[in-house]
Protein backbone atom coordinates (compact mmCIF):
# COMPACT_ATOMS: atom_id res chain seq x y z
CA UNK A 1 0.00 0.00 0.00
CA UNK A 2 3.06 2.19 0.14
CA UNK A 3 2.94 3.11 -3.17
CA UNK A 4 -0.63 4.55 -3.24
CA UNK A 5 -1.39 8.21 -3.20
CA UNK A 6 -2.90 9.70 0.11
CA UNK A 7 -6.24 9.40 -1.34
CA UNK A 8 -5.93 6.17 -2.54
CA UNK A 9 -4.98 5.16 0.70
CA UNK A 10 -8.17 7.23 1.79
CA UNK A 11 -10.24 4.78 -0.28
CA UNK A 12 -8.82 1.58 1.15
CA UNK A 13 -9.06 2.86 4.81
CA UNK A 14 -13.20 3.34 3.73
CA UNK A 15 -13.85 0.28 2.00
CA UNK A 16 -11.73 -1.41 4.56
CA UNK A 17 -14.41 0.08 7.45
CA UNK A 18 -17.36 -0.57 5.85
CA UNK A 19 -16.81 -4.11 4.75
CA UNK A 20 -16.03 -4.96 8.45
CA UNK A 21 -19.09 -3.00 9.87
CA UNK A 22 -21.43 -5.28 8.59
CA UNK A 23 -19.25 -8.34 7.49
CA UNK A 24 -20.27 -8.15 4.20
CA UNK A 25 -18.51 -10.22 1.31
CA UNK A 26 -16.81 -6.88 -0.38
CA UNK A 27 -16.09 -3.76 0.38
CA UNK A 28 -15.29 -0.94 -2.22
CA UNK A 29 -14.88 3.10 -2.31
CA UNK A 30 -14.52 4.80 -4.90
CA UNK A 31 -13.80 8.53 -6.19
CA UNK A 32 -15.51 10.67 -8.55
CA UNK A 33 -14.46 12.83 -11.24
CA UNK A 34 -14.93 15.86 -8.38
CA UNK A 35 -13.20 14.59 -5.77
CA UNK A 36 -16.30 13.26 -3.64
CA UNK A 37 -15.88 9.57 -2.21
CA UNK A 38 -18.70 6.57 -1.78
CA UNK A 39 -18.47 3.79 0.12
CA UNK A 40 -20.27 0.46 0.26
CA UNK A 41 -20.51 -2.99 1.28
CA UNK A 42 -22.00 -6.16 -1.02
CA UNK A 43 -25.67 -5.86 -0.58
CA UNK A 44 -27.04 -9.49 -0.17
CA UNK A 45 -31.10 -9.36 0.26
CA UNK A 46 -33.57 -11.99 -0.90
CA UNK A 47 -35.12 -9.69 -3.61
CA UNK A 48 -31.05 -7.00 -4.10
CA UNK A 49 -27.86 -8.28 -4.54
CA UNK A 50 -25.76 -5.77 -5.97
CA UNK A 51 -21.93 -5.93 -5.27
CA UNK A 52 -20.02 -3.32 -3.41
CA UNK A 53 -18.70 -1.60 -6.49
CA UNK A 54 -22.34 -1.50 -8.22
CA UNK A 55 -23.47 0.02 -4.80
CA UNK A 56 -20.57 2.55 -4.95
CA UNK A 57 -21.18 3.79 -8.76
CA UNK A 58 -25.35 3.67 -8.14
CA UNK A 59 -24.63 6.10 -5.16
CA UNK A 60 -22.20 7.95 -7.34
CA UNK A 61 -24.41 8.08 -10.64
CA UNK A 62 -27.30 9.15 -7.50
CA UNK A 63 -25.37 11.97 -6.66
CA UNK A 64 -25.24 13.47 -9.67
CA UNK A 65 -21.68 12.46 -10.61
CA UNK A 66 -20.00 11.87 -14.42
CA UNK A 67 -17.72 9.81 -13.48
CA UNK A 68 -15.11 7.81 -10.98
CA UNK A 69 -11.19 7.91 -11.23
CA UNK A 70 -10.09 5.73 -8.54
CA UNK A 71 -11.69 2.49 -6.89
CA UNK A 72 -10.55 0.10 -4.34
CA UNK A 73 -12.48 -3.42 -3.93
CA UNK A 74 -11.97 -5.80 -0.83
CA UNK A 75 -12.77 -9.02 -0.45
CA UNK A 76 -11.44 -12.83 -0.41
CA UNK A 77 -12.14 -13.28 -4.13
CA UNK A 78 -9.25 -10.48 -4.85
CA UNK A 79 -9.99 -10.60 -8.37
CA UNK A 80 -12.46 -7.33 -10.30
CA UNK A 81 -15.70 -8.95 -11.09
CA UNK A 82 -16.46 -8.59 -14.74
CA UNK A 83 -20.15 -7.19 -13.81
CA UNK A 84 -18.13 -4.50 -11.67
CA UNK A 85 -15.32 -3.85 -14.89
CA UNK A 86 -18.49 -3.05 -17.25
CA UNK A 87 -20.35 -0.36 -14.84
CA UNK A 88 -16.96 0.78 -14.04
CA UNK A 89 -16.38 1.13 -17.98
CA UNK A 90 -19.90 2.98 -18.76
CA UNK A 91 -18.98 5.16 -15.51
CA UNK A 92 -15.41 6.19 -16.19
CA UNK A 93 -13.87 9.39 -16.00
CA UNK A 94 -12.29 10.93 -19.03
CA UNK A 95 -9.08 9.46 -17.99
CA UNK A 96 -10.79 6.13 -17.18
CA UNK A 97 -10.76 4.14 -14.34
CA UNK A 98 -7.89 2.87 -11.77
CA UNK A 99 -9.08 -0.21 -9.95
CA UNK A 100 -6.69 -0.84 -6.89
CA UNK A 101 -7.61 -5.02 -5.49
CA UNK A 102 -6.90 -6.08 -2.33
CA UNK A 103 -7.76 -8.36 0.65
CA UNK A 104 -9.83 -7.77 3.60
CA UNK A 105 -7.48 -6.54 5.43
CA UNK A 106 -6.62 -3.84 3.07
CA UNK A 107 -3.54 -4.85 1.87
CA UNK A 108 -3.85 -4.30 -2.44
CA UNK A 109 -2.69 -6.77 -4.33
CA UNK A 110 -3.36 -5.93 -8.00
CA UNK A 111 -3.52 -1.91 -9.35
CA UNK A 112 -5.64 -2.10 -13.35
CA UNK A 113 -7.33 0.10 -15.59
CA UNK A 114 -10.58 0.15 -16.72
Amino acid sequence: MDDLSAEDKKLVTLARATRARIGAAEGAAARDTDGRTYAAATVDLPSLRLSAVHACVAMAVASGSTGVDAVVVLGESGELAEADRAALADFAGAGGVVVHVGDPRGRIATSLPV
